[in-house]
């Protein structure tokens, strides 16, 4: 059976987009080519940036990636005290849903990063 093992978020600048994620996950590319970077994650799976060419439209933004935790409340707000001292935007700050407690930054391209407990 065939299952998706790499997720690609279009940026506009491949390389800056990488040293954010690098540094806001705290990894290291795989794989790097000027306008393609890729990770490495758990199970074979890969998280890669794309600017893809020139005439590339950028594409609205309809998805997000998301970090889950354990370790539950205290957790999620450890993690987005320590995010809110890097270079992320701050889209929800931590607040409760029906799925637990969780908050909403993005990248600079404006892909959305979530962080929500572990279901």
């Amino acid at each position: 059976m065939a299952v998706p093992n790499m997720f690609i978020f279009y940026v506009s600048d491949a390389p800056a987009s990488a040293r954010f994620y690098a540094e806001l996950f705290e990894m290291t590319p795989s794989f790097e080519s000027p306008g393609f970077i890729s990770f490495d994650l758990a199970g074979g799976v890969q998280f890669a940036v794309w600017g893809g060419g020139p005439d590339r439209a950028v594409p609205s933004r309809t998805s997000e990636l998301c970090l889950a935790l354990d370790g539950g409340r205290e957790q999620i707000d450890r993690q987005f005290k320590e995010w809110a001292h890097k270079d992320v935007t701050i889209v929800e700050e931590p607040h409760d849903e029906i799925f637990g407690r969780t908050f909403v930054v993005a990248d600079p391209d404006g892909n959305l990063i979530r962080v929500a407990p572990v279901d």
